[in-house]
């Protein structure tokens, strides 16, 4: 009988961690195997077509007839322009009337119609740089696609986010993992920072953290409208992590008022003032993507942590009594705590399908059974 996937909620103290870099569309590859990059370092490049810019030369030179336009040309299909050079002239009465038109754009004429008196000035392609985003080493190159990139940090996933990649220092601003972030705790001092918060943040104290100039905060919880305000529309159950928004939001535990876990409070407290690389996107549904924070740990080599091979499985080994975990569904979503028992046997459930379920020991004392594939495990 098949069984449910539960997916993994990393939260690991030092491991390796590996990021491939790949380019959306053929390009280059800048470094090599073995180079050690900085998050911001470019390890690829390549361009985009530029826009496209349809221009009426008819109309401009007030033609009779638009196929008369393309005899008024001094430019060919080919030929590069500059905005506010001369590339079409009609002259009539001897040449005292004059009609003229200058490109309003740096391009090449990519098209001139015979019919309808229309060029295309296809404008320049634009330059895309991938950067590292964590700093490290280069293990693999994919050639004309990007790398492989690995380095040892401090790893941790939230179970949701808005907003990309960023960096940045950490900055804790709450003491405890129950504090409430409101707008007084975000001073000039968060700018550039990584915020650490308590068990929730409010949309007046986000704003500020914009204003401000901070980069990124990661806090337990936010009402659900609180991050509407926010963002100024309903989330949606999409991908996220291409807000334009001037700050990357992860929540470690979920929605509501959530002290975020006791650990991973500490982790990120424990790193403060060191560069934390962090990335909100997520997807809840099919292909699995939780945000993240990875806190580079530069003074540990790669090689040195072989060990963490049989750690690193470990996710892989399955639920057993007393692995911590973590609900993601209703009526007990981001409650926190630990496999008590793992019946063999179906159950009906409220859609009156039968699954497969555990139970589960809250930190709180209660005991709840729900279906196996509603846990992430927590790796401690």
């Amino acid at each position: 009988m098949a069984q449910a996937y539960t997916p993994g909620l990393k939260r690991t103290e030092v491991t390796v961690v590996q990021k491939i870099r790949r380019l959306p569309i053929p390009g280059d590859v800048l470094v090599k195997v073995g180079d050690s990059v900085s998050h911001d370092q470019a390890v690829a490049r390549t361009e985009f077509l530029g826009e496209p810019q349809v221009i009426s030369i008819a109309l401009h030179l007030l033609c009779e007839e638009p196929e008369d336009a393309p005899q008024y040309m001094l430019k060919k299909v080919g030929d590069s322009v500059k905005k506010g050079e001369l590339i079409a002239l009609k002259k009539s009465w001897f040449g005292w009337l004059r009609k003229s038109y200058f490109s309003e754009y740096d391009g090449t004429i990519e098209y001139i119609s015979e019919a309808s008196g229309q060029i295309i000035i296809r404008e320049p392609p634009v330059p895309m740089h991938l950067a590292a985003y964590i700093p490290g080493k280069v293990v693999e190159v994919l050639p004309k696609e990007g790398v492989i990139l690995e380095c040892v940090a401090t790893y941790l996933q939230g179970i949701f986010g808005v907003g990309g990649e960023t960096h940045g220092e950490i900055m804790a601003i709450a003491e405890s993992p129950s504090d409430v972030i409101e707008a007084d705790k975000i001073t000039s001092g968060c700018s550039g920072k990584i915020l650490v918060g308590g068990s929730i943040i409010t949309a007046e104290a986000l704003h500020k953290a914009i204003d401000v100039g901070a980069k990124a905060v990661i806090v337990g919880g936010i009402k659900n409208k609180d991050l509407s305000d926010f963002l100024g529309y309903e989330i949606g159950v999409a991908i996220t992590g291409h807000e334009r928004i001037g700050l990357t939001l992860i929540l470690t535990e979920g929605f509501g008022k959530m002290p975020m876990a006791q650990r991973s409070f500490e982790l990120l407290k424990g790193h403060e003032g060191k560069l934390a690389c962090i990335n909100g996107a997520t997807q809840i549904r099919a292909g699995v993507m939780r945000p993240e924070v990875v806190v580079p740990l530069k003074d540990i080599n790669p090689e040195d942590l072989s060990k963490l091979g049989a750690e690193s499985n470990l996710l892989m080994e399955g639920m057993i009594p007393g692995t911590p975990v973590r609900i993601i569904r209703e009526p007990y979503f981001g409650a926190l705590g630990r496999v008590a028992s793992l019946p063999v046997e179906l159950q009906r459930v409220e859609t009156e399908s039968f699954v497969r379920v555990l139970e589960v020991e809250l930190d709180d004392g209660r005991h709840v059974v729900v279906p196996r594939a509603n846990v992430e495990i927590i790796e401690e």
